[in-house]
């Protein structure tokens, strides 16, 4: 399978935020959000081929109890579910993160889907924004996804009227709201906390969860952490 990269860090987003995790990013991805901020796994997927074995023996130099496998979009991976009961073999608590629009019967304890919502798509791409558009959103997968295990829904937030399309969606799904985060979209540490003032406020009223992206504000926008 590709990847992208292997680290050690501390999870930045969602209910496990600060818990040391090893990253394993695959590489490829079915959708083109416009700020998507790991280009080098979708819009230019890059990487190196791994056996699943080789990414075990990766994942087991670092002492970490969480494995995080994320993307692009792990579920399209080639031999991602050999990885994944890999790891529960390894006894490693497993989050997956995903858009949310294929369904693969992975090992998991913590489905992370992060559905993608309309400010995602790439306006004025005459073929990604129309493919993108049409697989974002898919509520039968996401409830296949939402009964594997444990699972939270972390919606990308960068205006307001995103509410509008989260609400109907949260509802459709019957979704805990204690499982639900909102999160601000950004790649700079300014934007992230104007975005995440008024967000919070939404949480507030709606009974949402405000995820940060700690990784951000620790170690800047870059690679690796």
């Amino acid at each position: 399978m590709k990847i992208a990269e292997i680290f050690y860090s501390v999870q930045g987003e969602g209910g496990l935020v600060g818990v040391p995790s090893v990253f394993v990013r695959t590489s490829g991805c079915n959708l083109r959000c416009v700020w998507c901020d790991t280009p080098y796994a979708s819009w230019h997927p890059e990487g190196r081929d791994y056996t699943p074995g080789e990414i075990l023996e990766e994942a087991a130099k670092h002492p970490a109890r969480h494995v995080v496998v994320t993307g692009g979009e792990p579920m399209i991976a080639r031999g991602i579910v050999e990885l994944t009961e890999g790891f529960r073999r390894m006894g490693l608590h497993i989050t997956i993160e995903t858009a949310g629009t294929v369904f693969a019967p992975v090992a998991c304890d913590l489905m992370s889907i992060s559905p993608k919502l309309s400010n995602s798509a790439p306006v004025g791409d005459p073929y990604w924004e129309a493919r993108h558009n049409r697989l974002r959103i898919q509520p039968a997968i996401l409830k296949q996804l939402m009964g594997i295990s444990d699972y939270q829904l972390k919606f990308v937030v960068n205006r307001p009227e995103d509410l509008e399309e989260i609400r109907p969606l949260v509802a459709e799904l019957g979704a805990d709201l204690g499982k639900v985060f909102l999160m601000p979209e950004g790649r700079e540490p300014e934007v992230l906390r104007e975005r995440g003032a008024w967000i919070v406020e939404i949480c507030k009223r709606e009974g949402y969860r405000f995820s940060p992206r700690l990784h951000i504000e620790l170690y800047g926008d870059r690679r690796g952490v």
